[in-house]
């Protein structure tokens, strides 16, 4: 069992920037892939970015890219996804997920799942 808790959301205004924590506890995660996912109110949870801790390669959704950054903290268990540029589209609850192995994208692929993080962009 893998445990995942979040922290790092916030009220933030449009142009600003969050950075969100997720630890990990419970088993050594070094062989896992750790994404983030978000789901905003009355859509589909959806993709946002994933690193594979071992090799660090890490992928993006469009929405993402060149704004959010992912990346980890092997003493600390950690991951983090710092983002900036925000706009009011990406106001959503930010899930931090695991698997074992490969980077994936879609949201069947994790078994592993924190409670959540909001993040309010305000216009």
């Amino acid at each position: 069992q893998v445990q995942l808790v979040e922290s790092g959301g916030g009220l933030v205004q449009a142009g600003g920037s969050l950075r969100l924590s997720c630890a990990a506890s419970g088993r050594t995660i070094s062989s896992y892939a750790m994404a983030w996912f978000r789901q905003a109110p009355g859509k589909e949870r959806e993709f946002v970015a994933v690193m594979k801790w071992s090799g660090g390669t890490t992928s993006y959704a469009d929405s993402a890219k060149g704004r959010f950054t992912i990346s980890g903290d092997n003493a600390k268990s950690t991951v983090y996804l710092q983002m900036s540029s925000l706009k009011p589209e990406d106001t959503a609850i930010y899930y931090c997920a695991a698997r074992v192995g490969l980077s994936k994208w879609s949201v069947r692929d994790y078994a592993y799942w924190g409670q959540g993080t909001q993040v309010t962009v305000s216009s």
